[in-house]
């Protein structure tokens, strides 16, 4: 079986690479290079450097490989430059998977695989959030994602193509080998910050407030390991293809953690101490987030099981020592 990877230079999508070799898929690689690395792409699958948007480029990777299912993970996902930038966020989430589904529709491919966001249900009107909780985005990243979602029903309907579509917060760690992991120009997101900050790169670490109703007043928020997520996917393809049953799903490690809680298992795991400097909310922030996966467990037979805060950044700091200076450093 041959499976397309869109995206799978980026950060989740090369782990997801990774994982589909080891259970010895074929695999080909589509991406534009914009935000991936060449050097994330193991040896085993085929790169083919192109463009979603590009129909012709499409049709000649659907030419030349027999894909049997396609997984998506090529989007802009900073929630900021979003509302900055939505003409950029349409054109290359949605528009550009409306290029990638007009394909597969041409070429008979009836298999889909969406990597979504728990950024579609805005701020949940109940925890933890399930995959019934409405949906009301409030920035265009999760806009364009629940766009998408939808688009998928409707092309079903009319071209029996099935999907399996995952939601998730904060993917997070790294593979176990330490060759790839977490690379974004810039950083975002919160353990790689931290990292930064214990490797001495960053001077310091903000925590953006600290009296929410939250055991130490620090924001909660949902954390996953890149490799349960990539299991989650495969688990979701392999079912697809055996029942052609499409689903929702979300993805997480059932408790979350907090801001001064990663903090200070950073600090555990690394045994360096860093200065850590209490500063305003953020305009927005909810105190809590945290996604049920339980139907992804008992439909899938999923587990996060390598998703203690411990491994995440075990992980995580494992890819950070040997690469400083991210893929930059060859």
């Amino acid at each position: 079986m041959k499976v397309l990877v869109c995206g799978g230079a980026g950060y989740i999508g090369s782990h997801v690479v990774r994982a589909l070799l080891d259970k010895d898929y074929e695999v080909v690689v589509l991406d534009n290079l914009s935000t991936g690395h060449r050097q994330s792409v193991p040896q085993g699958a085929v790169l083919e450097v192109g463009d979603i948007r590009d129909a012709a480029c499409l049709e000649r990777l659907f030419l030349r490989h027999e894909v049997d299912c396609v997984m998506h993970f090529c989007a802009n996902s900073l929630v900021g430059e979003s509302m900055e930038k939505p003409i950029e966020y349409y054109d290359n989430n949605v528009y550009g998977t409306l290029c990638l589904l007009r394909s597969m529709v041409n070429n008979d491919i009836k298999h889909f695989i969406f990597s979504s966001t728990a950024a579609t249900y805005g701020e949940p009107e109940r925890l933890p959030i399930d995959e019934d909780t409405p949906k009301h985005p409030t920035n265009t990243y999760g806009e364009t994602k629940l766009a998408v979602e939808k688009m998928l029903h409707w092309m079903e309907v009319a071209y029996g193509l099935h999907y399996k579509v995952f939601r998730y917060f904060n993917a997070s760690g790294a593979h176990p080998s330490g060759e790839i992991g977490e690379d974004h120009a810039p950083e975002t997101h919160l353990i790689p910050l931290i990292l930064k900050t214990a490797q001495g790169i960053r001077d310091k670490i903000y925590v953006f407030g600290d009296d929410y109703d939250t055991p130490d007043g620090s924001c909660i928020r949902d954390y996953i390991h890149v490799m349960d997520i990539a299991e989650a996917h495969i688990l979701g393809m392999e079912d697809l293809v055996k029942s052609e049953t499409s689903d929702v799903y979300n993805l997480g490690n059932g408790n979350g953690f907090s801001v001064l809680e990663v903090i200070e298992k950073v600090k555990t795991v690394t045994g360096k101490d860093f200065q850590v400097e209490i500063t305003d909310r953020r305009a927005g922030d909810p105190g809590v987030l945290i996604a049920s996966s339980e139907k992804a467990q008992k439909a899938l037979g999923w587990s996060p099981a390598n998703s203690s805060l411990e491994y995440i950044i075990e992980t995580a700091w494992k890819w950070h020592q040997g690469h400083p200076d991210g893929y930059g450093l060859v």
